[in-house]
């Protein structure tokens, strides 16, 4: 008997250690269920309560599904609603994740961010958070330095990669690409503790479009089908009665 190691897949980096600061890559979002609902019926159980405020969260884990650092992980928290209000009296961490969660949309299906077709703005509509579960796009990924030194540094989505930015087409060709390094200071709240609620790409959102690659997810989309990167504009396009609009393309 012998033992053929030439197929075995690369080692795996140590746990804990980070992935460097400005790494481009292919990353997929999972949601983790945090026991409170969210506004939508999909979204019974979803979100997660802030323990020191009324911020209601979406807990995501990101891995990334392609190259180098291939099923690595990281873990970061959305505000969907509460917290601190703006001037509007509306939820600025809410403001902050829409804006994200957009860019993860329009990199997922090689959406151009400028188009506002009827056609395109369709696909952005979603009957609930409970269908960006699983969703694929392609990130940059920051290093957080932590405000203690009994704790290590961890990554953290510093932005998505939108279309028609250089990086995007290379890590969708499955090359690899320099990192542009973040250097960013960590966050920390009026009472000096790292801040949870404001994502670190809050600042510096840049998306991409990209391939789907997750898998489907109970109740939510499919990501596994890349739509065209425009599709020609279509009237009084309805979302689809079972799933997001992008569903059909």
């Amino acid at each position: 008997m012998t033992y053929d190691f030439n197929d075995a897949q690369p080692q795996m980096m140590p746990q804990g250690e980070v992935i460097p600061d400005g790494t481009f890559a292919k990353i997929r979002m999972t949601i983790r269920p945090g026991g409170t609902n969210g506004s939508a019926p999909m979204d019974a159980g979803l979100l997660k309560a802030s323990a020191d405020s009324d911020a209601k969260m979406l807990d995501c884990e990101f891995t990334v599904v392609e190259g180098r650092f291939v099923r690595r992980k990281f873990w970061q928290n959305f505000t969907v609603s509460g917290g601190k209000l703006d001037d509007k009296g509306q939820s600025k961490g809410w403001n902050i994740s829409k804006a994200s969660f957009r860019a993860m949309v329009d990199s997922a299906l090689g959406l151009n961010p400028k188009d506002m077709s009827e056609a395109a703005k369709a696909k952005r509509v979603i009957q609930g958070l409970k269908q960006l579960d699983g969703i694929v796009f392609v990130a940059r990924i920051m290093v957080e330095p932590p405000s203690d030194p009994k704790f290590r540094a961890r990554n953290k989505l510093a932005n998505v990669v939108l279309p028609g930015e250089p990086q995007f087409d290379a890590v969708m060709r499955g090359e690899e690409v320099e990192p542009d390094p973040v250097d960013a200071k960590p966050q920390k709240s009026a009472s000096g503790t790292v801040a949870q609620n404001a994502p670190a790409w809050a600042a510096d959102a840049a998306p991409a479009p990209s391939s789907s690659a997750g898998a489907q997810q109970p109740g939510g989309a499919s990501w596994t089908q890349q739509p065209p990167a425009a599709a020609p504009p279509q009237a009084s396009p309805q979302p689809a009665a079972n799933g997001p609009a992008w569903l059909n393309g």
